[in-house]
């Protein structure tokens, strides 16, 4: 909660900040940015090993820390180059500590326990955004240098609180760390085909963001007002219902059941938004709410899925490393992702809707062959049932 109500502050006001306070041209914002996700998905591999030797709590609170710091660089900075160092530090202690953190998760938590449990963070996590970025649009309302900067230091704030939050909880005790290959998880190539497919499922991410607001304004007849309908019904949907989505997803096999079906209803959720295009407005506006109903019950059952796979599949004592190495795939969508999308569906416009679900339904079908190969290769040694304890 603490890290989502800042984040969903910085969501909605960051590219506006970036461009009308420190005078940046919006090309130069998103090649930034798109260099900055990049090295921080590289510097994110060390990151994670450093959680898995030298404990995942201490490494978080030092990366919340980090994290802190890069935001509250963001206030003073006045030229391209240093905003492309300050992001490249801000998303490096992003990626490792998201990983930290699935790795903290991952000691304190009984396996059978922890879709459940992430599936109430992804509830709390989505209030914390719809709060934030309520905040945001105060800030955008008032239009102030003042205001754009309250809201990048409440971010680095949340940074801060986040840190003291993750110091009450347990440490945990280190696992031995079996020395491997310089390669690291990349070695295990069932496990980098079960990302590489999450990777594409998670196409939707900017879907939400980038495409289907695209889409309305490009494609459709709907008011414009209804990219921010769709992003309310979304937030509300997971907050509400992702428990309950959860709670059948117990095992690798529930696991990837739940892609399964996340990619039929996604398929189903490409068609119906294709069908907005060429009608009059009213009728585009409930073409797209079917559209958003049916894309958020497949994010919903993919995420599910998706988490119990991460952690299932990885072994015990490197878990920083591999969740940090699966964690790269919202880096690579939140990187591809625009540039797929516009491509799909704002150039090929019906035709591209359907191939988005086709390879989507398609991936979620190829990750249950996937998920038995990794099985079926796993080293005995490093099964997870040898879960840490927590120290008080």
């Amino acid at each position: 909660m603490a890290n989502s109500v800042g984040d969903g502050a910085y969501y909605v006001t960051s590219a506006l900040y970036f461009t009308h306070v420190v005078g940046l041209a919006p090309g130069r914002v998103g090649l930034g940015l798109t260099v900055a996700w990049a090295v921080g998905s590289l510097v994110g591999v060390p990151l994670e090993r450093l959680a898995d030797r030298r404990g995942p709590r201490g490494t978080a609170v030092l990366l919340a820390l980090a994290t802190a710091a890069a935001v509250a660089s963001f206030l003073v900075v006045r030229g391209f180059l240093p905003f492309v160092l300050a992001a490249c530090a801000y998303a490096s202690a992003q990626s490792g500590l998201a990983a930290a953190r699935q790795a903290l998760l991952a000691g304190l938590i009984p396996a059978g326990e922890r879709t459940g449990l992430l599936a109430h963070l992804q509830s709390t996590l989505n209030a914390g955004l719809a709060v934030g970025a309520g905040l945001g649009g105060l800030a955008l309302h008032a239009g102030t240098r003042a205001a754009y900067l309250g809201v990048f230091a409440l971010d680095a704030v949340s940074f801060l609180l986040c840190a003291a939050l993750l110091l009450r909880l347990p440490a945990v005790t280190h696992l031995a760390v079996h020395r491997s290959h310089g390669l690291g998880v990349l070695r295990d190539r069932p496990y980098v085909l079960v990302t590489f497919l999450n990777t594409v499922l998670l196409l939707r991410m900017p879907l939400l963001s980038l495409g289907i607001p695209l889409w309305i304004t490009e494609r459709t007849e709907a008011p414009a007002w209804l990219v921010s309908a769709l992003f309310v019904l979304n937030t509300g949907a997971v907050m509400v219902f992702q428990v309950r989505m959860a709670r059948g997803v117990t095992g690798l096999a529930s696991a990837t059941r739940a892609i399964r079906r996340s990619g039929l209803v996604m398929l189903a959720s490409c068609a119906v938004f294709a069908l907005s295009s060429g009608v009059s407005p009213w009728v585009a506006v409930g073409a797209l709410v079917a559209g958003a109903v049916l894309q958020v019950v497949a994010e919903m059952q993919q995420s599910a899925g998706s988490w119990q796979l991460a952690f299932g599949l990885a072994p015990a004592d490197r878990m920083g490393e591999y969740q940090g190495f699966f964690g790269t795939g919202v880096t690579v969508a939140r990187t591809m992702g625009p540039l797929v999308l516009t491509a799909l569906l704002v150039g090929w416009g019906t035709p591209g809707w359907l191939l988005l679900g086709g390879v989507m339904l398609a991936a979620s079908y190829a990750m249950g062959p996937a998920t038995r190969w990794a099985t079926a290769t796993a080293d005995p040694s490093k099964e997870a049932v040898r879960q840490p304890v927590p120290v008080n």
